[in-house]
């Protein structure tokens, strides 16, 4: 697959089979977490960065060998998917020829543009991420564009909510001495009661990022940051339910699909991809030996990713 990836079990989205808009990694943040690493573009310029045709070609064939057992088709991959121009063309698209709901991850920089708005307006899910409204904090942990505005990002946001008749799943990632003090959770808390979200998504750094010094809270602080924001904010699971999933192309291609995404442990590997670990080592070991895989050490846990020029 070249612009599809999965199906994997994703904490939010269950059995969810990705499809990618932009190259890796076009964004308009840079944030000190993502467990992409560091921006490679950073634009607010919208274009067809992938072609629409060719990626709904590729769907179809994929849920053609997927007919059941999936939650969502969710559009997300390699940096921000609003970034491309056709998305609205795709979701729509998507929608006619699969029987599964369509999900949008976004990190919500764009929604303050009404073409972006009404894009997203057929999908089922909406993800928009906020993690901080302070305009200094937002500089420090997700290090926008220089011409986005927090004040003008949370507005859009907002004024998507009204107009959009799915689901609204808001995410706030935390990092610990950045974003997780009082008045910082008091000022996201104002946000997210005028944006009215049906969710609230608390989550925390659980891979390598971007910078070192991105370091996540502990569970307990993000259960008391959730009793602090109301009923509608859950802790994101650490943990999948086990599934058994359909196997959808060549074990190391769809590996290698997994790892160019985020960076994974081998219990990850195995839960997201219904692969045994014993048959996954050996499969890390040639990626590696190719040089397409490498490994790393992060808070006591081995993760494994792909080398950007693989």
């Amino acid at each position: 697959m070249k612009y599809l990836y999965g199906p994997v079990l994703s904490r939010r989205l269950g059995l969810s089979l990705g499809v990618n808009l932009v190259p890796r990694k076009v964004c308009t943040y840079n944030c000190i977490y993502c467990q992409l690493g560091r921006t490679t573009l950073r634009t607010l310029q919208r274009q067809q960065y992938l072609p629409i045709e060719e990626i709904l070609r590729e769907a179809e064939e994929v849920l053609q060998l997927h007919p059941q057992g999936l939650d969502f088709v969710s559009i997300s991959g390699s940096g921000e998917p609003t970034l491309n121009s056709r998305i609205g063309e795709l979701i729509r698209g998507l929608k006619d020829i699969s029987p599964y709901p369509v999900a949008v991850i976004t990190n919500g920089s764009l929604l303050f543009m009404d073409e972006v708005k009404e894009a997203l307006l057929p999908a089922d899910v909406v993800l928009p991420s906020l993690d901080a409204v302070n305009p200094a904090v937002f500089e420090t942990i997700n290090r926008p564009h220089p011409d986005l505005d927090i004040a003008r990002i949370t507005e859009g946001i907002r004024d998507f909510r009204r107009s959009f008749r799915g689901k609204l799943w808001l995410e706030v990632l935390f990092c610990r001495g950045i974003n997780d003090n009082r008045d910082d959770i008091l000022a996201l808390k104002r946000a997210i009661d005028e944006i009215e979200p049906d969710l609230v998504h608390l989550n925390t750094v659980l891979r390598p990022g971007a910078e070192d010094y991105a370091y996540p809270v502990s569970e307990e602080k993000l259960r008391a940051i959730a009793r602090q924001l109301g009923p509608k904010a859950v802790t994101l699971a650490t943990k999948h339910e086990k599934r058994v999933i359909s196997p959808l192309g060549p074990l190391k291609e769809r590996v290698l699909k997994s790892l160019e995404v985020r960076p994974q442990t081998l219990e990850d590997l195995s839960h997201g991809l219904g692969i045994g670990e014993g048959e996954l080592v050996q499969i890390l070991e040639e990626l590696s030996t190719e040089g397409k895989v490498t490994s790393r050490l992060f808070n006591q846990r081995i993760y494994y990713e792909a080398l950007t020029n693989s």
